[in-house]
């Protein structure tokens, strides 16, 4: 069920912008409910499990000890837009619900500022995607043990035959970096906060959907597990700040800054180890599309130099930013050792910060002095 929102004493009118966005919960729900419920009739099963269930679907025979057992695995194609079709839909009801139920109701006992109260929304719920995605994905990695052999990162290659959880991780991915677009809308956010938000969706958008594509998914999954994590710790500590829990906020900042560095390293050395090293082995001169073999020299270079570039991308944000923080740091230290040179004025801001009446008696204790000295001169 979509969240309920409160009624103002004046309804918007019908399809206006106000409508849309108080109702659009609603409204994508609507939606998305009838692709549900068309599975349930003969008629319409087949289209509506085109939305619902995992398209591209691929039964392999595995011989143990003598039994004969069928695989089901996944590749991808064209019907995959279907499927992230109606994946968006559920990420825009899920973000309404947890919006509604869970960070609203804390922003309304913490009284934030406009400013804060849209990065808390923010925080808010990349915080609840980076968490569920990092454990799913480390689920994922226990299950197919790429932590104990490595190798098969990209041993095997081309990885074109995924299970279902693999699939099905990916397709949310790209459902959810898709979303984030029309909740600039929904969410009213403010045109001066849209660039930053459009550029990470927009790469993430990117990246995965080119790992995906590429059947580089073994190696995208590990290096998203590990950005996950990083950036769950930093929306933690953001949050933190913002409900001023200043000593927790300042160790989440701080290990954070340490996790920080260290994925960057690791995330180079598993793509130089997975491009450069591993998937040469099994290079070949053209790219074979009908078995999704994408693993020539040309392609492995670019997907490493992106990888490479990316993480110097955010590593030199990280750098400057907090290069810039040293710098207001040492300003606010300067400013507060340098003694100030205009007493008169400072004695006047004094003054002036003084209720009414303690402000005249200054002025006229003050007055009084002066004169007495200007009599002692003139003696």
């Amino acid at each position: 069920m979509a969240p309920r929102r409160s009624k103002s004493n004046k309804n918007p009118p019908i399809f206006s912008h106000e409508f849309i966005i108080q109702n659009h919960a609603d409204i994508v729900s609507c939606v998305a409910m009838v692709f549900v419920i068309g599975l349930m009739f003969q008629a319409t099963a087949p289209v509506a499990s085109m939305f619902v269930a995992m398209q591209h679907n691929v039964t392999l025979n595995d011989t143990v000890e003598q039994d004969v057992q069928e695989i089901n695995l996944y590749t991808y194609g064209t019907k995959d837009i279907f499927s992230v079709f109606f994946y968006f839909l559920i990420c825009i009801v899920v973000h309404a619900v947890i919006q509604e139920y869970i960070f609203d109701k804390l922003n309304r006992k913490m009284h934030l500022s406009k400013v804060k109260h849209s990065k808390f929304n923010e925080s808010g719920q990349l915080l609840t995607f980076y968490l569920a995605s990092c454990i799913w994905g480390t689920d994922i990695i226990l299950r197919e043990n790429y932590i104990t052999n490595i190798s098969q990162l990209w041993d095997g290659y081309p990885h074109a035959n995924l299970p279902f959880l693999v699939k099905f991780y990916f397709i949310i991915q790209i459902a959810y970096w898709l979303h984030c677009y029309p909740e600039l809308y929904f969410q009213k956010v403010k045109k001066e906060e849209m660039p930053a938000r459009i550029q990470y969706a927009t790469m993430y958008l990117v990246f995965i959907t080119a790992a995906y594509m590429l059947n580089f998914n073994r190696v995208a999954l590990c290096l998203m597990v590990l950005h996950c994590a990083v950036e769950f710790v930093f929306h933690l500590a953001r949050l933190l700040y913002f409900a001023d829990k200043n000593e927790m906020s300042a160790s989440g900042f701080l290990v954070f800054n340490v996790l920080f560095v260290l994925v960057r390293l690791g995330s180079i050395t598993l793509a130089v180890l997975t491009f450069w090293y591993g998937l040469e082995q099994t290079s070949q001169l053209t790219i074979d599309i009908a078995a999704g073999n994408f693993n020539t020299k040309l392609i492995r270079i670019n997907c490493l130099a992106a990888v490479c570039l990316l993480q110097a991308w955010m590593m030199w944000n990280f750098i400057t930013f907090h290069l810039k923080k040293l710098r207001e740091k040492s300003a606010v230290a300067k400013k507060t050792r340098s003694p100030s040179k205009k007493k008169p004025k400072v004695q006047d801001e004094d003054i002036n910060s003084l209720p009414e009446v303690d402000q005249n008696n200054a002025t006229e204790n003050g007055s009084v002095a002066r004169m007495r000295n200007k009599s002692k001169k003139g003696q």
